[in-house]
């Protein structure tokens, strides 16, 4: 018997069948079955589901004679299923992967609940994804099971057969089955969930429900819209024949009330000529049940209170009253908007008139992110080293706790903001300045970069399309026009930049700032950076850092990181830094993946790590001056310098071990090469090309030079040989038993 029946009703849907079948047979949870129910499809839904019969054993093909409908179709689905838990999907939807080893483990963990109730994703055809807007109803804290009285807000979530696992015991036991019409998973969800001795959920997207551009069967124009009556009378036939359900009266009718209201709203399903009558219709099942006692919100107890009434008129003349409104208040907030606007143009306009303030100095990176970076390096060194300096951080307000409490914090978009930009001395930026800063006689602009460039950058994108995107060129000019002093790592960077980024302003080949830390930092302080993560005493941490892809709409991530813990085993973490995919994630976080992604500093992370996985991440040149291990893993290598481009070959002159496929990963860490000595000479070779000048004074070099304009007499970059050694990891602890080696004893 099969853990899982995947049922899946199959009606002109042949375009997305496929996606969905293969999604379910994807799955790395195995036991289960497919049933897929062809309703007389007139299209090739029927060979299909036979050709997938074929190719899998689990695959179960029931062609119907007569087209039947969603609700009909399901049920002899139902009538061939022999798993112990039921999951219903549609055609044209398909399941995320891993979604049903989620769901087969939370109902373990919770003694098999009568109800699994989980969560879904909106995809649209652009590529678009969303999370459930009300996905927070699913928390997972408080008891595992309980009944619907427990958590009646539950009834808010989508009324829906398909984001549901339901024990086909229980099932069969209450005998419920779908009716015939449109909106047939209403008299199924609701007896459902109030009839089940035990629910529980899943916090996890496991469906994504596809958002067609056309041909969804609810958004078509059609009477058949007119079963939503017959539907709700089938849910309070149902509750008048279990006295015990009498509670829920109320609640299901606030929720019919919104349910008609939504039907009548919208200007897409109702036939024209038929709305009076939908309204009639309406206001009589109304009556009908009328329960008294369900709390609402203040906006529709009025629409409700007309629609009981059959008031169409009224209830028309309220809607376009409502629809006004709404546009009355988003033109008055447009006109806040641009009075706020001229105001603070006006306002930067009267500042610059004024004079500069020469010891003032304001600060940020790119995107407005806390304290971080180049820039915070050399804020940190002013406020050291420059008499009566005042520095300011611009900073999304959630951001600004990471400033220091020497610094002014500023938020974007302020009167105070646009003020520190017209009269300070000195503006440094990792990124672009702010739109519509005019830059005056007498200040200093510090662009530091962000990092050594490795893929394709500023003017040099000219001929990438899918890489420059939306890049406006003339803007980036001239924004570089008002840049004094550009940072540079070392002779490559200075090379690139000046071609890429080409003007007058003068280059200073003094190290990058943002690497200073990697030389101050020691291993207490290592230490408490790994505590802070969440990264255990003993563990092998690897920080995986890829780049997103400019040949791909959607992110999808290259490394299947689970899998890699798994041969791994369980003495190694990862910090993930992948970027955020387009949709939400599937799963509960693995207990060894911290998720870094949303961390303000890739420093701190860098700095807790043992080693490094990147691709083509600027983060491997500055990675490097750590002198620990760093794994490429460039499988689409190929695609990625179409697309986007580099500098050099990475393969030819890599920082550590390359792997082409997760499979050659895998063997690299497994066959230890990731930290031998083959690597630790490609390292140094690396860094000694790279890292000519990070001795941890860049930004004090920066400092005398551009704030104390000290051009002799700066501290010379530390010979390579004669430096310190870097951050070094803090000790392990004794260990005793089989097991990897330490961490800590990969070669320097």
């Amino acid at each position: 018997m099969p853990r899982f029946s995947v049922i899946v009703p199959a009606f002109r849907v042949q375009a997305y069948l496929h996606a969905c079948l293969d999604s379910v047979l994807a799955q790395s949870f195995k036991d289960h079955e497919v049933i897929v129910v062809d309703d007389c499809s007139p299209d090739a839904c029927g060979p299909i589901a036979d050709e997938y019969a074929r190719r899998d054993h689990r695959v179960t093909a029931l062609h119907l004679p007569r087209n039947t409908g969603l609700g009909p179709a399901r049920n002899a689905g139902m009538a061939r299923a022999a798993g112990d838990y039921l999951v219903f999907l549609d055609g044209d939807d398909t399941l995320l992967p891993d979604a049903l080893q989620s769901i087969a483990d939370r109902i373990d963990a919770t003694g098999e609940p009568d109800v699994l109730m989980y969560d879904y994703a909106r995809t649209y055809w652009t590529g678009r994804s969303v999370r459930n807007v009300l996905g927070s109803y699913l928390d997972e804290d408080g008891p595992a099971r309980f009944r619907l009285t427990e958590r009646p807000e539950l009834l808010r979530l989508l009324m829906v057969v398909w984001n549901k696992a339901y024990r086909r015991a229980f099932v069969e036991a209450e005998g419920f089955a779908f009716p015939p019409g449109y909106y047939e998973d209403t008299p199924w969800t609701y007896p459902v969930l109030m009839s089940a001795g035990s629910i529980a959920v899943l916090d996890a997207v496991c469906v994504s429900y596809r958002q067609r551009r056309r041909g969804n069967i609810l958004s078509t124009t059609s009477e058949k819209h007119f079963d939503v009556f017959d539907q709700y009378d089938r849910v309070f036939a149902f509750i008048d024949s279990r006295p015990e359900l009498a509670l829920w009266r109320p609640v299901i009718f606030r929720r019919m009330l919104d349910h008609f209201s939504a039907l009548y709203a919208s200007p897409d399903r109702l036939p024209l000529h038929r709305r009076a009558a939908f309204f009639r219709r309406a206001t009589a099942a109304c009556r009908r049940h009328h329960t008294p006692g369900a709390p609402a919100p203040r906006r529709a107890l009025l629409r409700h209170g007309l629609l009981r009434l059959g008031a169409r008129r009224t209830y028309r003349a309220l809607s376009v009253a409502q629809r006004l409104g709404g546009r009355l208040r988003a033109g008055a907030a447009a006109v806040r908007r641009a009075v706020r606007g001229a105001a603070l143009r006006t306002h930067y306009r009267v500042q610059r008139l004024l004079p500069l303030r020469p010891r003032d100095a304001v600060f940020a990176t790119r995107g407005g992110r806390g304290y971080t970076g180049g820039p915070a390096a050399i804020e940190a060194r002013v406020r050291e080293l420059v008499p009566g300096a005042r520095t300011a951080w611009i900073c999304r307000p959630a951001d600004a706790r990471t400033v220091p409490g020497g610094t002014r914090r500023l938020a974007p978009g302020t009167f105070a903001h646009w003020t520190a930009l017209a009269r300070s001395a000195y503006l440094v930026n990792d990124g672009a300045l702010d739109r519509g800063l005019v830059k005056r006689r007498g200040q200093t602009v510090v662009q530091t970069h962000e990092g050594t460039p490795l893929r394709t950058e500023g003017t040099d994108l000219l001929d990438r399309p899918a890489a420059a995107g939306s890049t406006d060129f003339e803007e980036l000019l001239r924004d570089v026009d008002a840049w004094d002093f550009a940072l540079s790592a070392n002779p490559h960077s200075t090379l690139v930049q000046e071609r890429a980024y080409p003007s007058a302003y003068t280059t200073l080949e003094y190290g990058a700032p943002r690497n200073d830390v990697y030389h101050r930092t020691g291993p207490a302080d290592v230490a408490r950076l790994r505590e802070a993560l969440g990264v255990p005493e003993d563990a092998v941490a690897l920080l995986y850092a890829p780049v997103p892809r400019d040949y791909r709409r959607i992110q999808r991530p290259a490394l299947d990181l689970e899998r890699l813990l798994q041969v791994l085993g369980p003495r190694f973490v990862v910090l993930n830094r992948a970027p955020r995919p387009a949709g939400p994630g599937v799963r509960a976080p693995h207990p060894r993946i911290i998720d870094v992604s949303a961390h303000r500093s890739v420093e701190t992370t860098a700095l807790a790590s043992d080693a490094l996985i990147t691709d083509y991440a600027s983060l491997m040149f500055d990675y490097v001056n750590l002198d620990r291990p760093v794994v490429l893993h460039l499988e689409d290598v190929e695609a990625y310098e179409a697309a986007r481009g580099t500098y050099f070959d990475v393969t030819a002159f890599p920082p550590g071990i390359v792997a082409r496929s997760q499979d050659e990963l895998v063997d690299v860490f497994t066959t230890d090469h990731w930290r031998g000595s083959h690597a630790a000479r490609l390292r140094a070779a690396f860094r000694a090309r790279f890292c000519p000048y990070d001795d941890g004074y860049a930004a004090e070099r920066v400092v005398r030079r551009v704030f104390l304009k000290e051009t002799d007499g700066l501290p010379l970059p530390v010979p390579y040989a004669a430096r310190r050694t870097p951050a070094a990891l803090p000790p392990c602890p004794p260990r005793t038993g089989p097991g990897r080696a330490c961490r800590a004893e990969h070669p320097r």
